[in-house]
């Protein structure tokens, strides 16, 4: 469908209120289904998708399995980039929904290991490299339907929507584990219960079948952006948009995935690793801040709302300071945020809900004008694919081995989290440099 524009039509235009909600609902469920994940890989898969025995072994494995996804992303980015440079946004933005939405519900339906032997952990592994590989060409096209169709000037302000999508996800997908586990309480507070380890851990996979209907109802009424239209109408579709993206683009697919390392690395901290150090208690080999998981998870959702808050308000800054200027400023307050984890964890309840605030705020504050910054460094012929690549690339340097590498230095660490604020610092440091190197894009022009 999105081929036949006539050259002599004018190609219809998408109401700004559709724009806004193609790009956020898709991304919600897209991050719904990835945080439902991260979720059950802390509380439910080392005990059921592994051999019993050693409890960080099993986390560990879990972990690695929550990172292959991130292997699967760059593909994902590759192909659905390929189909959104050559046959539109439209078609492609279904695809990728629907493939997440598939292996999400299919998770809900696994066999454990006490069930199937090995078969089962490979199946997940399957499974979760699918949700990697529809991620991959989500986020990107969510981003081009936002940006690509907002009005002069609010680039960046549009380009939070997509990203809004994270909070709302780990709002949605958190507080839906969060009752399950109140109706099914464990009396042991760092294991769940029996009933929701047998098949209360199953719901929210299988409820993401009914999220991605919705979905796939508000982003077929979507028509193509006049970027894609433009670049189809004068013949400027490349034959394979990422020979192009490499052999004319190569130093922003660089800068781009370099831009994006210290969002991913402070992304998975802040919601999957911070999940298992929160619970695990201050007796444990390794000890963590000994929370029950209700009572924590409570806490990340508070830290959440100031994710979401300040997503939106990183939109008007970047319009009006640059996307540069305000995530050189942001990024520096990620490295002193890294340095400071001790001193402000040691401070009791009051500093672990202080601890989380201001990494989900500064989370907001970065994510936020991503949605603008990567699709601005291409042209539209390779814009899908190159802002996707550096996306997805940035997620195997960043989210694929950070809550692995998180794990290893908190152990390292005795339980302290110092190592782990380092290895923040350290990420937010390159990718401050990158910043410094790019060059501005708030004045680029979207239909070249």
């Amino acid at each position: 469908m999105s081929t036949t524009f006539a050259a002599d039509a004018a190609p219809a235009v998408n109401p700004r209120s559709r724009v806004i909600l193609a790009s956020l609902i898709g991304t919600t469920i897209e991050f719904y289904d990835f945080y439902v994940y991260a979720t059950a890989a802390v509380l439910v898969f080392p005990h059921l998708f592994f051999p019993a025995g050693n409890d960080t072994t099993a986390l560990l494995a879990s972990f690695a399995i929550f990172g292959a996804a991130m292997v699967a992303r760059p593909l994902g980015a590759i192909f659905f980039g390929h189909l959104g440079d050559k046959k539109g946004r439209k078609l492609t933005l279904v695809g990728a929904l629907l493939t997440m939405g598939i292996a999400t519900f299919l998770i809900g339906l696994l066999p454990t290991f006490q069930t199937a032997g090995w078969f089962a952990p490979l199946l997940l592994v399957i499974l979760r490299l699918a949700q990697g590989f529809a991620l991959g060409g989500e986020w990107s096209g969510a981003a081009l339907v936002a940006t690509e169709n907002a009005p002069a000037g609010k680039r960046a302000v549009y380009g939070t929507f997509p990203q809004l999508g994270a909070p709302i996800g780990f709002i949605i997908a958190n507080g839906l584990f969060l009752a399950i586990a109140a109706l099914m309480p464990s009396s042991d507070p760092s294991r769940p219960s029996d009933a929701f380890l047998s098949w209360g851990w199953r719901l929210p996979f299988l409820f993401s079948a009914v999220m991605v209907i919705v979905g796939l109802w508000v982003r077929i009424s979507l028509v193509e952006s006049p970027a894609f239209a433009k670049a189809l109408e004068h013949g400027r579709i490349q034959k394979l948009p990422l020979a192009a993206a490499f052999k004319t683009h190569w130093r922003e697919l660089i800068l781009g995935t370099f831009y994006m390392l210290a969002t991913y690395v402070l992304f998975y901290l802040m919601t999957t690793f911070s999940l298992s150090y929160g619970r695990a208690p201050t007796t444990a080999a390794v000890p963590g801040l000994g929370y029950d998981y209700r009572t924590f998870v409570l806490m990340m959702i508070g830290g959440v709302v100031f994710f979401g808050i300040f997503t939106l308000v990183s939109g008007p800054w970047a319009d009006r300071w640059g996307r540069r200027r305000t995530l050189i400023g942001i990024t520096a307050a990620i490295v002193l945020f890294g340095l400071l984890w001790v001193p402000i964890l040691s401070a009791g309840p009051v500093g672990v809900m202080a601890w989380l605030i201001i990494g989900f705020t500064l989370m907001g504050l970065t994510f936020g004008p991503m949605g603008a910054l990567l699709p601005e460094l291409f042209p539209a012929n390779v814009r899908y694919t190159g802002s996707g690549i550096s996306y997805n690339v940035s997620s195997i340097l960043g989210a694929a081995v950070a809550p692995f590498i998180a794990v290893a230095l908190w152990s390292y660490g005795g339980g302290s989290p110092f190592w782990v604020g380092i290895y923040l610092s350290v990420m937010a440091l390159l990718t401050l440099i990158a910043l410094v190197l790019g060059k501005e894009t708030r004045d680029v022009n979207m239909d070249h």
